[in-house]
């Protein structure tokens, strides 16, 4: 496949630093040859993992595994905390090294490879940084003393004290390794490779603008990764039925694109905030060939109860306040582009975006656990042109638009949900 050589994005300092041009023609290239280089996830290819101590986990793993004709064999009950956040050590022993033991067995014996993971209702959604060792404690404990010491000192003038908390800051979130955390999902998907580094993201080889970059991790150390969870049972549940019923059907309704500023001519020399919103304008642009769409384009977002039929949407930026103007249609896809969106999704009283799309009756959704930096997120543009094409399934489009793995970023929806048939078979 064809790629560009996206400059490397560093997460330190504003997420919007400089990015090369977004891949609008390499999207158009891959998309015209798609047809004979896609790649196809099969349900006997799907690891499913419940989690036995969470009520309701185990059933509806046993329910989707039996609608979509996985084999039994491919579930892996875990016991497993029912919090949403667990340690490195609980995520390596309980979760990382059973899957992984799990997998081999599966290919020696049965011949069978898994190329993608499904983690059911109740499986931990994020990973603490590790424990810091008795002599970072010690340091940790000092420069908390100084912080607050510094806070009582009134010699010293305001840009001063400001230099000197944010050198103290940096020096806690090394200690603290703060920038080690991560989605259970993203760092599971590493779970093929025997070591890697744990401090910040790693570049996901399946990203389309990522194929002409040297990259340390291949294709056979990357799983595709995703969840199907959300507030309560019953919702998880009503989501599994509702993929099923519009794959049949088509997914139809209107597509919602809310951008922040008019479509830019030229995008080279913008930040990764201009980059992101441009790609907005151009995944408009394909959506237009399956279904009516609504863009704004300015500051504001959608007021009001003005987007009815909503089957596809992706926008920003309102962070952690998710609009309650969406009427979804069953079915519906739609991500939000904003810090810490998916950091729950069982707090009904938050209002995440991830967790209010889907309790308002979306099927899936993506979002990122705590602070993805904008280049962390799908890309729009590559994400909805390959869902449209319809050649893709949903986890398929997320992980070719997904530009780095052990970081913060989760897919929530069925794997193998296809919402649109070809384009070329004339129908949605």
């Amino acid at each position: 496949m064809l790629g560009i050589p996206w400059k490397r994005h560093y997460r330190h300092g504003s997420g919007g630093g400089p990015a090369s041009a977004l891949p609008a023609l390499l999207v158009m290239a891959l998309l015209v040859s798609s047809t004979t280089t896609s790649w196809a996830i099969e349900p006997e290819e799907l690891l499913v993992v419940a989690n036995k101590r969470m009520a309701g986990s185990v059933d509806l793993a046993r329910m989707y595994v039996g609608r979509r004709a996985i084999p039994q064999h491919n579930l892996l009950i875990l016991s497993l905390p029912r919090a949403e956040t667990i340690s490195r050590t609980t995520f390596v022993d309980s979760i990382r090294l059973p899957v992984r033991r799990k997998i081999a067995g599966l290919r020696q014996n049965k011949e069978q490879r898994i190329e993608a993971i499904l983690l059911m209702y109740g499986v931990p959604l994020k990973v603490r940084p590790p424990e810091p060792g008795e002599e970072d404690r010690g340091k940790i404990d000092s420069l908390r003393r100084r912080k607050s010491e510094l806070a009582q000192n009134k010699q010293l003038d305001e840009a001063t004290l400001k230099q000197q908390r944010r050198e103290l800051d940096d020096q806690l979130s090394v200690l603290l390794k703060t920038n080690q955390h991560a989605a259970v999902d993203s760092e599971l998907s590493l779970v093929r490779a025997d070591d890697y580094d744990l401090e910040g993201w790693i570049p996901n080889p399946y990203f389309l603008g990522f194929q002409n970059i040297e990259k340390k991790h291949g294709k056979d150390h990357v799983m595709l990764v995703s969840r199907l969870d959300g507030p309560d049972v019953a919702t998880v549940k009503r989501m599994i039925s509702d993929t099923l019923e519009t794959e049949r059907k088509g997914l139809s309704g209107t597509a919602y694109i809310d951008a922040r500023w008019p479509e830019p001519e030229n995008t080279r020399e913008y930040s990764a905030y201009r980059i992101y919103d441009a790609s907005l304008h151009g995944a408009a642009r394909y959506m237009e060939k399956r279904m009516k769409v609504v863009v704004e384009k300015t500051q504001e977002l959608f007021a009001g109860d003005c987007c009815d039929r909503t089957a596809l949407y992706c926008g920003w930026y309102s962070l952690g306040q998710y609009h309650d103007t969406f009427q979804w249609n069953k079915g519906a896809i739609g991500y939000h582009m904003a810090s810490s969106e998916c950091s729950t999704l069982k707090n009904q009283e938050s209002n995440v975006w991830c967790l209010k799309i889907l309790e308002n009756g979306a099927a899936a959704t993506i979002g990122p656990v705590y602070e993805p930096y904008i280049q962390g997120f799908p890309i729009p543009e590559i994400f909805f042109a390959t869902l449209l094409e319809g050649y893709m399934s949903l986890g398929e489009a997320y992980l070719l638009s997904l530009p780095y793995v052990s970081w913060q970023m989760v897919l929530v929806g069925d794997p193998l949900y296809r919402p649109f048939r070809p384009l070329e078979e004339g129908a949605q």
